[in-house]
């Protein structure tokens, strides 16, 4: 009831109509720095409303945790997973597929993440679960209202005060874009989606993440997946 509810609230009543499909691969190409770029195709996916409500009725969506300091808290997001055997609908297996083609790289699924109003968001962070950082693509198909995703370089990462905490690229997401972090960025940057205090609905993130193995590698637990140790 996580998504589903959320959802409701915002989507206008009635049958919808068109029928969610991809549409040119066309990417617009940003290098951050000399080994980290991100591609921005907008508006790849048309009938991207439709498909949100699909991805929330089909897909078990729940509350996610994670573990501060010495216990578990609630994040202020809710999330779920699928594979290609699980794609809540044909557009999905589809986009992985066309992304596999033209990154080179394999995706075993997807994970997805729905904020749910301006209160939702996920702080400043690099995906260090993934182990090995250096040659990685994560790609983010983004559904419902438009919300800032901001990127910072790690050297930034105590520029608390400063605007947008140090981001210094920032992308306003939603509706069917897609955006696509390759290379290094996993490593030298990190990105958040800030909560808004403007009123806004649903927005929901469909991630297929690939990392090559190679390179150096992430050492510790993450707030995910802790590491626990005895006194």
């Amino acid at each position: 009831m996580e998504g589903r509810e959320a959802v409701d609230r915002h989507q206008p009543s009635g049958p919808s109509v068109v029928e969610p499909s991809l549409g040119a691969y066309e990417p617009q190409r940003t290098w951050v720095d000399e080994r980290s770029w991100v591609d921005l195709v907008p508006g790849w996916v048309s009938g991207a409303d439709p498909l949100l409500e699909l991805v929330v009725e089909r897909l078990p969506i729940a509350q996610t945790r994670i573990y501060r300091y010495d216990h578990w808290v609630d994040e202020p997001h809710a999330g779920g997973s699928f594979t290609p055997a699980t794609a809540p609908h044909p557009v999905l297996v589809e986009a992985q597929r066309r992304l596999q083609h033209r990154y080179g790289v394999r995706f075993g699924g997807a994970g997805v993440v729905l904020y749910r109003d301006g209160r939702d968001g996920m702080a400043f962070h690099r995906d260090r679960d993934m182990r090995w950082l250096d040659d990685t693509v994560v790609a983010l198909l983004v559904l419902g209202d438009r919300r800032p995703f901001d990127l910072r370089p790690r050297i930034n990462r105590y520029a608390h005060e400063a605007d947008h905490k140090g981001a210094t690229h920032r992308f306003e997401l939603g509706r069917g874009d897609l955006l696509v972090l390759g290379g290094a960025i996993q490593s030298g940057w990190e990105h958040s989606v800030p909560q808004v205090r403007a009123p806004v609905g649903p927005r929901l993130s469909v991630q297929w993440r690939w990392t090559s193995r190679r390179g150096r590698q992430e050492r510790g637990g993450s707030y995910g997946a802790p590491r626990h140790y005895s006194r």
